[in-house]
């Protein structure tokens, strides 16, 4: 929404350009993003635990998309970003996405962690310790 709104009150130039290739790649990011949110949502949902970052975890999940990263749905949410910032021209969609990485990480990512090793303990301390966070 920040990123629409300053579009609109300080737009920048786009600075890529405007040809099928960057098309592809940036609404390809897009697409891979929301490909990428929907096998993580569908992992969880396989093992009954919730997609909903505020909500306990009933179960330590490590296969799917949380094999390679164990916040692949932030992974989404940042190539989306870069998929809108292509279909609108807007890149303020790019360079709020460090911001939003940076708060992520900061406001639900090292909450998230407190709670899953509570929950889990050296299962989870196992798995943070083979498997990167999400960069």
């Amino acid at each position: 929404m920040g990123a629409l709104a300053l579009g609109y009150a300080a737009p920048l130039p786009w600075p890529g350009k405007n040809d099928l290739m960057a098309h592809l790649v940036g609404r390809g990011l897009g697409v891979l993003g929301i490909a990428l949110l929907f096998w993580a949502g569908w992992t969880l949902h396989r093992h009954r635990t919730t997609f909903l970052p505020d909500k306990a975890a009933t179960h330590l999940v490590t296969d799917g998309p949380y094999r390679f990263r164990r916040n692949p749905i932030y992974i989404a949410d940042i190539l989306i970003l870069f998929g809108l910032a292509e279909i609108t021209q807007n890149i303020w969609f790019v360079i709020l996405a460090a911001p939003f990485a940076l708060l992520v990480t900061w406001l639900a990512i090292l909450p998230e962690e407190r709670h899953l090793e509570d929950q889990f303990g050296d299962a989870y301390r196992d798995y943070k310790a083979r498997t990167r966070r999400w960069i």
